[in-house]
């Protein structure tokens, strides 16, 4: 990953000039201070747009290859393999895929993985004595948990799960988990945060979100993740509640020759950035030698399902299976 020390050294020379437009599918608040550091390091001026991650998707089918963008920073694979599919992006290096694990890059090697996050189910401590966790995610439509669940149908996190669970098990499938998780009366919220809040607070006993929250909520309160009173339970066995997705980048084709571009997807793969991720947002690195959130257990460690992650592409058929289900309206 030669080209972030090339251009640093550039702009040292001639005060910089070089640019690149973004559009990412991350929060400001986590991408711009890195953004900082990118362009203190390299010279290179970031340009971003930002918006939810299915939003900056739709805008690139749109736009095609009139968009002004030239990198594309997406919260998950199902959203880059969207882009993919309609040939929007440009061929990686070799050596930018080869940073990642094969499972958590393309397959035609037009997107690579930033991060991973784990989806996990968050309980109480106090109200699912450990003996009684799950081993499957199919065993919370059971009587036993009627009522005690919290769910967020409407976010992307969830309905990559739903997608994945379509995949490796049919829609048949899936719609019966989904039809059974509604009947048994989940509590609906509109955040994984405020799921983790109650869980936390014993006004839940569980809920379904990703790994990272607890962390996020750990140094919110100045304590350690196992001060909290929620806990994390990774289902076993290449359970399908426990897909393992990524944040991933792409470049878009209008910019596969452009050295800016080249040299944000280094650096994103690169030891500060990797270690920003971690520690700021406690989600996986996925480039080798940089060290996962503290407490959790390592990458791969995990029993995830073995899934294509370019296969989590269908969004449309997921929402649809969803709102069938009357989780959503």
């Amino acid at each position: 990953m030669l080209a972030v020390t090339a251009l640093a050294a550039c702009g040292s020379e001639d005060g910089g000039g070089e640019s690149l437009t973004l559009y990412s599918g991350r929060n400001e608040q986590l991408i711009a201070p890195l953004l900082e550091q990118f362009t203190a390091e390299t010279g290179i001026d970031v340009d971003v747009r930002y918006g939810n991650t299915a939003q900056m998707a739709a805008q690139l089918l749109e736009e095609g290859d009139r968009s002004p963008a030239d990198v594309f920073l997406a919260q998950d694979a199902g959203a880059l393999g969207a882009v993919a599919k309609k040939g929007l992006f440009a061929p990686l290096p070799a050596e930018d895929l080869s940073a990642v694990p094969e499972g958590f890059r393309s397959t035609d090697g037009v997107w690579v993985g930033v991060t991973a996050r784990s989806r996990v189910l968050v309980y109480n401590e106090a109200a699912v004595p450990e003996a009684e966790l799950p081993a499957s995610v199919f065993e919370l439509t059971e009587p036993q948990w009627r009522g005690r669940l919290g769910v967020v149908p409407t976010n992307a996190s969830f309905q990559a799960f739903v997608t994945a669970m379509t995949v490796l098990h049919g829609e048949d499938r899936a719609r019966e988990f989904l039809a059974g998780l509604a009947a048994n009366e989940p509590q609906i919220r509109d955040s994984n945060v405020a799921v983790l809040e109650e869980v936390d607070a014993g006004r839940l006993d569980a809920g379904l979100i990703n790994h990272y929250y607890a962390g996020e909520l750990a140094a919110e309160r100045g304590v350690r993740p196992d001060e909290l009173d929620a806990r994390l339970h990774f289902f076993p066995g290449g359970d399908i509640g426990a897909l393992v997705n990524v944040a991933g980048v792409g470049v878009l084709a209008t910019a596969a020759d452009d050295p800016e571009a080249r040299a944000f997807v280094d650096y994103l793969l690169g030891p500060q950035a990797q270690r920003y991720f971690a520690e700021r947002t406690f989600e996986y690195p996925v480039a080798a030698g940089v060290a996962g959130p503290a407490g959790l257990p390592a990458l791969d460690e995990l029993t995830a399902p073995d899934i294509d992650l370019d296969d989590l592409d269908d969004l449309e058929k997921t929402i649809t299976l969803i709102q069938a289900s009357g989780l959503t309206p």
